[in-house]
């Protein structure tokens, strides 16, 4: 901290004016006090939100519309989960630290080594060895999170009654994410590496070009041939609510070409809904937990979709997406000078330049600013959720609306009482208070 102090910011210029940073920053004491300093802001956030989550009493503007038992039962599911995401970030703070103070991911990107020279390969096969390094850190990192996963699935969800997920499914669906790894880690790493190797002055670009590439790739491949590996999709069969939601679609000139029912109760039974696609060639999915929810009125479903639509013809996604990559054409360029940083790399214990740590080191270094884009992004978030709640309102689900997204918090059993502090830092949708207001303003204007 005193060596930050006293840093010349002089220095600085001068370094980024050469194309990379100082040489003389502690960078690991930095990503470390930052490490402590955004979890302790955390838990304040934390301890204010349980305070409201004590509360035993509901919001003025939710007193006699959700019932008390079921103000109870969100209120203790609420504490349980604030319970264990305390013990679990505590721990997560604690290995993370470690992890960077004791260099062991340097510890473990020198054991590469072993592999390859049992594959009569050497440290100059770049790729093959991060392929390698990344495998073996999904495999410890998933046997890490193991205890926390079955914790979170099978004790806390299945206490308060949404854990559907027999064993051998949860098993099942690890073996698969791996196995997906496998596959495609080679590939991408494959044709990553060699543009880090040799992408020039341009890399910045050459790196944005190829994520925008994946990222376009993994949005048309994912619903078809990754989701099914672990959902079942059929059509919505004939009735009611698909010819309500088709004739929603045809006023608003939605191209929706499938509308889908996927078995999230196999899982869970919270719900959702969502669409997806691309130009003139949109789907539509509805968990199948929401059409039970709600099958006492399609109307709720209905007026749901109203709001998803709403963000669709509001242009949001494509606002979001183009956002996105925005700041991603922004962090490759930064990326470019952390690559050229050879104290970085020292700092944190690795004696050579591998493209793959750099974009590991890169996320360290850049973590900061993430934390304030994230804020951001979350600012807008949440007025496009306010936007699309008006959409739906304007073609006349008021009612509906307020009525859906009460249905959805109490079947979910989403916190009542929320610090607005909290919210805010946390939350890319407003609490459910804040939506029926603005909806209740709206109506009466």
């Amino acid at each position: 901290i005193t060596d930050m102090a006293s840093f010349d910011f002089s220095t600085l210029m001068t370094s980024l004016s050469a194309g990379e940073l100082p040489a003389d920053l502690p960078y690991k004491e930095a990503v470390l006090c930052f490490t402590l300093f955004m979890h302790t802001f955390e838990v304040y956030l934390e301890c204010r939100q349980l305070v409201y989550l004590r509360k035993t009493s509901l919001p003025a503007a939710l007193q006699g519309i959700i019932k008390e038992e079921t103000f109870q039962k969100s209120r203790v599911y609420s504490l349980d989960k604030w319970n264990f995401s305390m013990v679990r970030s505590t721990y997560s703070l604690i290995e993370g630290i470690a992890i960077i103070w004791y260099e062991l991911l340097p510890l473990l990107w020198n054991w590469t080594l072993v592999p390859l020279a049992a594959m009569g390969l050497t440290a100059d096969h770049e790729i093959v060895r991060s392929i390698v390094f990344t495998l073996v850190y999904i495999l410890i990192t998933t046997v890490i999170g193991l205890p926390w996963s079955i914790y979170g699935t099978f004790v806390l969800e299945a206490k308060h009654g949404f854990n559907k997920q027999t064993p051998s499914l949860f098993v099942k669906d690890i073996i698969k994410t791996f196995l997906l790894a496998l596959i495609f880690v080679p590939i991408l790493e494959g044709l990553l590496i060699p543009i880090i190797q040799f992408g020039g002055k341009y890399l910045a670009l050459w790196l944005w070009l190829f994520m925008f590439s994946v990222a376009i790739v993994m949005m048309t491949i994912y619903p078809t041939l990754i989701a099914p590996l672990f959902n079942k999709y059929e059509p919505l069969s004939e009735g009611t609510l698909r010819s309500k939601i088709e004739a929603l679609a045809g006023s608003l000139e939605f191209p929706l070409k499938k509308l889908y029912v996927v078995d999230g109760s196999t899982r869970s039974s919270h719900s959702n809904a969502y669409m997806y696609g691309f130009f003139k060639n949109k789907r539509i999915v509805l968990f199948d937990t929401l059409i039970k929810q709600c099958e006492d009125n399609e109307e709720l479903v209905v007026a749901v979709l109203a709001h998803e639509l709403g963000h669709w013809k509001e242009g949001h996604t494509v606002r979001q997406f183009v956002s996105g990559q925005v700041v991603s054409f922004v962090q490759f360029g930064l990326y470019t000078v952390v690559r050229n940083t050879d104290a970085i790399f020292t700092s944190f214990g690795y004696s050579d330049k591998p493209a793959l740590i750099g974009l590991l080191l890169f996320q360290f270094i850049i973590s900061p600013i993430d934390h304030i884009v994230g804020f951001v992004f979350n600012i807008l978030s949440r007025m496009y959720e306010f936007q699309a709640d008006a959409f739906a309102r304007k073609l006349g689900y008021s009612k509906e609306l307020r009525e859906g997204l009460i249905r959805l918090q109490e079947e979910n059993k989403g916190a009542m009482n929320i610090d607005p502090m909290y919210s805010a830092y946390h939350h890319s949708h407003p609490p459910l208070v804040e939506r029926l207001e603005a909806i209740d303003m709206k109506k009466d204007d």
